[in-house]
């Protein structure tokens, strides 16, 4: 089998560009879209082709690979490359979405005649970057082979869900794995806005917990965001920290569950982007204490 492959990448923001420059180190054929063209300029300079549309970018690709904002995104960009697909492709959908989305998305797959492969992502800008992802991936035997070579280029490793990607068992455990990424970052903003409230120099909680079982790489991080100002450009911007965190909560009450967390930094992300600070990084949620 050829390791070396055509893949489309659709969606080329902090994450989808990160995948592609990675996909084009490791030797691949690469083509990119995205629906603000000037985010595809530094991939062309770094060797991918710029496509004018989603129907030029897949034109004989063997995989397809999705980036996007959320599924109603999804269907529309998979539905304007239609003519340029042909049955038997592979389609490695990492776009997060909703529960209720996934079985939308695998019939739109049929419908196309392309191979689905569920493949949310965990990780941030920098994990990105340095091609350290981990994929959740959910896909029958036969096509994981054909697209491990794409995985393997984007993440350290991946985690295998299940057979039907129609099932949605990647995208379930991706909402379970942010739901915890939202509530450390949530309270490292909270600690941050407590300490300053209540005069403590952020450094002596920070100290106090120092190689303990509290103590976290993640929320040192986040809380360094805060207090330097370093919020931009976005590791996991507002806008889409904020999506998932209505994904999450309404995944949870399809099943009878009230998540008052979820909920409560859903709704003090949707403070902040009313503030203006949908691109600066979900730790800007601090200021929906102030």
């Amino acid at each position: 089998m050829d390791t070396k492959l055509k893949v489309a990448v659709l969606g080329t923001g902090i994450m989808g560009a990160a995948m592609a420059r990675n996909l084009l180190r490791a030797g691949h054929d690469v083509s990119v879209w995205n629906r603000d063209a000037a985010k595809t300029e530094p991939l062309a300079a770094d060797g991918a082709r710029s496509a004018a549309d989603p129907a030029d970018a897949v034109e004989s690709a063997d995989v397809v690979l999705t980036m996007l904002y959320d599924a109603a995104a999804v269907e529309e960009v998979m539905r304007a490359a239609a003519h340029g697909i042909r049955p038997g492709m592979a389609w490695v959908q990492s776009t997060t979405v909703g529960v209720q989305d996934v079985p939308g998305l695998a019939k739109l797959a049929a419908e196309l005649g392309l191979d689905l492969v569920e493949a949310p992502v965990s990780g941030t800008r920098a994990p990105a970057e340095a091609g350290q992802l981990l994929v959740l991936a959910a896909g029958p035997d036969a096509v994981r082979q054909r697209v491990a070579p794409v995985l393997d280029a984007i993440g350290a490793r991946a985690i295998w869900t299940g057979q039907d990607p129609a099932e949605g068992s990647a995208t379930r455990l991706k909402l379970v794995v942010n739901s915890w990424v939202i509530a450390a970052s949530n309270a490292a903003g909270e600690v941050v806005a407590l300490a300053g409230a209540l005069g403590v120099d952020p450094q002596q909680f920070l100290d106090v917990i120092d190689g303990g079982g509290l103590d976290l790489p993640y929320l040192r991080t986040k809380m360094g965001l805060i207090q330097d100002d370093g919020l931009e450009p976005a590791s996991f911007a507002v806008d889409t920290a904020r999506k998932d965190a209505h994904l999450i909560v309404d995944a949870a009450a399809e099943q009878g569950l009230k998540l008052d967390g979820a909920e409560a930094f859903a709704a003090r992300l949707d403070r902040v982007a009313e503030q203006g600070r949908t691109k600066q990084d979900m730790a800007a949620a601090y200021y929906a204490s102030r």
